[in-house]
């Protein structure tokens, strides 16, 4: 949605302007990370000039290290999101996948450009074209998060954030 867009694009914004944060940690709220775009929000005439694409550039163009805390579900333009961080860090129950194929779209945010340069491109087409979800272990082995934890992801991710 637009205010969530908004939000991320102030907060890392605010984030990389101050001297004082030395990391940013991005997660999401009540056990989930994203599910992705409202698809009823395409049909938006006005989007106030902002979409996900360039924000997830600002995310990955981040000086600061910018790590993902994956709960439960990062889906479509979720994933894209925390493809654009430096490092992620999965729950051991989180999904994530590129789902959008399913309905006939393709990931827009620069996600069947990020995927492949991060777990090669056999497995990243798997993704990109057939929209299934990868279960937290077999995105660890693929390469697609740094870590798989069984506790709190946030305070996992705000550990790695400290020692990165």
């Amino acid at each position: 949605s637009l205010p969530v867009l908004q939000a991320l694009e102030d907060g890392l914004k605010k984030a990389n302007a101050d001297p004082s944060v030395k990391a940013i940690m991005i997660c999401g709220d009540n056990g989930k990370f994203s599910a992705g775009a409202d698809i009823r929000g395409f049909a938006s005439p006005k989007r106030g000039g902002l979409a996900l694409g360039p924000i997830v550039s600002l995310i990955e163009k981040s000086e600061k290290p910018v790590v993902a805390a994956i709960e439960g579900i990062a889906l479509g333009g979720g994933l894209e999101v925390a493809l654009g961080c430096h490092y992620r860090i999965a729950h051991v129950k989180a999904q994530m996948g590129l789902p959008e194929v399913t309905i006939g779209l393709l990931p827009g945010a620069e996600g069947t450009q990020r995927l492949p340069r991060l777990i090669g491109v056999p497995a990243a087409l798997d993704m990109i074209t057939t929209g299934r979800h990868v279960p937290a272990i077999t995105a660890l082995k693929l390469g697609l998060v740094d870590e798989v934890v069984e506790e709190n992801t946030v305070e996992a991710a705000i550990r790695l954030a400290n020692k990165v």
